[in-house]
């Protein structure tokens, strides 16, 4: 097996909770043609799996993804010969970062283990949650070799940011940690390194209980209502729920309230389990 056909993913499916890892240590797990392939065929498999409840995506190594490979994906693919081949894997990345992940149909967590740059923030920003360790060095070092925070990562970080936080790393291009990127709102916690995959999994686990239908009707009404007025959020949330109740059955509410009529759980303490 060659350098450039070997695994640069490993998929691990341990009761519906798909671990995703990033696998190519040597390069800080950046992100070159080959891999983005890979993720694209992955990631759209998973996408009609239906063993797959809650899918984790990390990375191996001290690293979580340091972004795209500068030489592999940019100097290599520069040549005018080369310009169809660049195109496509261009298309190819973008489509798996921010659509085949950030609609994935089940809940998705980013367990950001060490360095996150660039392109990395794609990942981050297109999961549903994610937790850093406290440890992890994230960065927007485009300026610092002239360029700018391309593709959609630019889009990412003013969804995710304040307008004066993503500016400054964007100018900058200066790194700060998982705790500083917590307090940023670029990730959802941030947890001592040690700790870090056992709070992930609690998380997944958490997730999995709940019933798979509304956990994806919620998520597709959460994004898709982030680019609506108010007008057209409140009428699109209400479609989503006749086509909640439509896809669970008769049942699903019925069985939801009538669990809670039976004293089964409490709002805020508990919850149905699948």
């Amino acid at each position: 097996m060659s350098v450039s056909d070997r695994p640069l993913i490993r998929v691990e499916n341990n009761s519906g909770v798909v671990t995703l890892t990033i696998d190519r240590p040597e390069k800080r797990n950046a992100m070159n043609p080959e891999m983005h392939r890979q993720m694209h065929r992955t990631l759209s498999d998973l996408r009609f799996d239906p063993s797959v409840r809650v899918l984790v995506i990390t990375g191996s190594g001290e690293s979580f993804c340091a972004g795209q490979d500068l030489k592999e994906y940019f100097y290599d693919l520069d040549e005018q010969s080369a310009a169809v081949e660049r195109d496509k894997i261009r298309a190819i990345s973008n489509e798996w970062r921010n659509y085949l992940l950030r609609l994935l149909p089940v809940p998705t967590i980013a367990a950001v283990n060490g360095w996150c740059f660039g392109g990395g923030f794609s990942i981050v920003c297109s999961c549903d949650i994610a937790i850093a360790a406290e440890e992890a060095t994230f960065g927007l070092s485009e300026i610092n070799f002239r360029g700018i925070p391309g593709g959609m990562v630019t889009k990412n970080i003013t969804e995710m940011l304040r307008p004066r936080e993503g500016l400054y790393y964007a100018l900058t291009g200066k790194s700060f940690s998982g705790k500083r990127a917590a307090e940023i709102g670029l990730v959802t916690m941030a947890v001592p390194k040690e700790r870090l995959m056992a709070e992930v999994y609690e998380h997944a686990q958490l997730l999995a209980e709940k019933d798979p239908i509304a956990l994806r009707e919620t998520k597709e009404t959460f994004k898709v209502s982030m680019q609506m007025n108010y007008e057209e959020a409140y009428s699109y949330a209400t479609a989503k729920g006749y086509e909640t109740n439509f896809f669970q059955g008769r049942g699903g509410m019925h069985e939801g309230i009538g669990s809670f009529m039976q004293g089964k759980f409490k709002p805020g303490l508990g919850h149905v389990k699948e």
